[in-house]
C-alpha cells in the first residue's frame, strides 16, 4: 500500500477524514460533504472499510455518485477534489472539500426537504437553529450596532461565571423575549465574544477564551460595532 494513503486510513475517522466502504446512495455522501464544508473541510475515503481494510470500489460508477451528491443533492453546490489509488487492483477515490464560504451548505433527505450539517468528531450532525442565524448573517455582511445595557450586562456576568449558556437559560434570568436574547447572543458570537460547540447533538455556548470580559466591557460601553 502507498506509504501516504496508509498514514491516512491510520489516523482512522475524525473531524477532517471519513471512510466509506460503498456508495449506494449520493443523498449519505451529500451529508457527509455538506457537513465537511460547513466545518472545517475534510476528506471520504471511498472504498474503505470502518476497520481500515480496503474493499475497492468501481471508480467511474462511485465519481458520478459523488459528484449528484455534490451537485444534485447539496444546496448550494460543493466543489471537491479526486484522487485515485490503486491497492493491489483495488480502488480507493479520496474525495477531499475545503471549509466553504458559501455556508450553510444543505444536503436533501429522502422526502426532499433540506437540512444543513456540522461535522463534530467523527459524526455529521444536524446543525442548530442558533448556528444557521450566525452562518446567515455572516454571508449577508451582517453589521452588529451595540449599546450597552442590561441585558448585556447580565450576559457577559453570566459569562463570566462560566455557566452553562442556551438562549432559554439567558431569556429567564435577563427576563427578556426568547427572540431578543437570541439576537443578543448572535451578536456576542459574531463578535467573537461566546464560542459555539457541539458535544454530540447539543451546542454549547462558552465565553472565548481569548476574551477579557472587563475590557470587552469598556470598549462596548456606549460605543457601536460593525
Amino acid at each position: 500500500m502507498n506509504r501516504e494513503l496508509q498514514i491516512l486510513i491510520g489516523q482512522g475517522e475524525h473531524q477532517e477524514q471519513d471512510f466509506k466502504y460503498c456508495i449506494n446512495d449520493s443523498r449519505k455522501i451529500a451529508k457527509s460533504l455538506v457537513a465537511f464544508a460547513n466545518t472545517d473541510g475534510g476528506r471520504l475515503l471511498i472504498g474503505v472499510r470502518d476497520n481500515g481494510s480496503i474493499a475497492g470500489v468501481k471508480s467511474d460508477e462511485e465519481y458520478y455518485m459523488v459528484e449528484a451528491a455534490a451537485k444534485i443533492y447539496s444546496k448550494p453546490q460543493i466543489d471537491f477534489e479526486v484522487r485515485q489509488w490503486n491497492v493491489d487492483g483495488k480502488i480507493v477515490l479520496e474525495v477531499t472539500v475545503e471549509p466553504s464560504e458559501e455556508r450553510p451548505h444543505y444536503a436533501r433527505d429522502d422526502e426532499g426537504r433540506w437540512w444543513a450539517y456540522i461535522r463534530c468528531d467523527d459524526e455529521n450532525i444536524q446543525a442548530k437553529k442558533l448556528q444557521l442565524e450566525v452562518w446567515e448573517k455572516q454571508k449577508k455582511g451582517y453589521a452588529v450596532f451595540f449599546n450597552y445595557s442590561k441585558n448585556e450586562q447580565i450576559l457577559l456576568d453570566m459569562l463570566r461565571k462560566n455557566e452553562s449558556l442556551t438562549v432559554s437559560r439567558f431569556s429567564r434570568k435577563a427576563k427578556i423575549h426568547f427572540k431578543r436574547a437570541e439576537k443578543l447572543i448572535v451578536d456576542f458570537i459574531l463578535m467573537g465574544v461566546i464560542d459555539m460547540n457541539y458535544q454530540r447533538e447539543q451546542l454549547i455556548l462558552t465565553l472565548n477564551e481569548d476574551v477579557d470580559c472587563d475590557n470587552f466591557e469598556d470598549q462596548i460601553k456606549n460605543t457601536v460595532r460593525t
